[in-house]
């Protein structure tokens, strides 16, 4: 079965007018992440609603913003665009057969689900495990081959511990 995924949702198509595209954008979260109740694995994904961003959820802020000082991130394009894709990337990953592994960034336990896209950047959605309950954290795109060589060693090497001895 092939991986069949909604369109794009690309500034062009709305003369470049970025505040009419995010808002497209965001009608895409709100529709899948919001009035959906989108889940992973049978259980419901929560957002991060604080702090509240241009009046957003802070998950959509950090689904379509980059850069390390959360103050000052800015908007990215490329995960903008790929909105569309995220809950049926999500809701659709053990079927797709996508790679999945649990990571711990900054402190916090974290599962990365990575769409491995032939013609496209690759997608990464990002899930951040709580003690009841995952929260949908964030998602980028892997627009170079470092980037793509490093998460394919993290996947690699969480392969290799449940092939160590001792692993049950």
């Amino acid at each position: 079965m092939g991986i069949v995924l909604p369109e794009l949702i690309l500034l062009e198509n709305f003369g470049g007018d970025y505040k009419n595209f995010i808002q497209a954008v965001y009608m895409a979260f709100h529709r899948d992440f919001v009035q959906h109740k989108t889940k992973f694995r049978g259980e419901e994904l929560r957002l991060k609603w604080h702090p509240i961003y241009q009046a957003k959820a802070y998950t959509f802020y950090h689904m379509t913003h980059k850069g390390d000082d959360e103050q000052n991130r800015e908007p990215d394009l490329r995960r903008c665009e790929r909105m569309p894709w995220a809950r049926p990337v999500i809701e659709n990953c053990d079927m797709w057969n996508l790679k999945i592994w649990p990571q711990i960034r900054k402190g916090s336990n974290r599962l990365c689900i990575w769409l491995d896209m032939e013609d496209d950047p690759d997608y990464i959605i990002i899930l951040d495990v709580r003690k009841d309950y995952k929260l949908l954290w964030t998602a980028f795109v892997l627009e170079y081959e470092h980037e793509k060589r490093k998460k394919q060693k993290e996947y690699e090497e969480w392969i290799k511990t449940l092939k160590s001895p001792g692993k049950t």
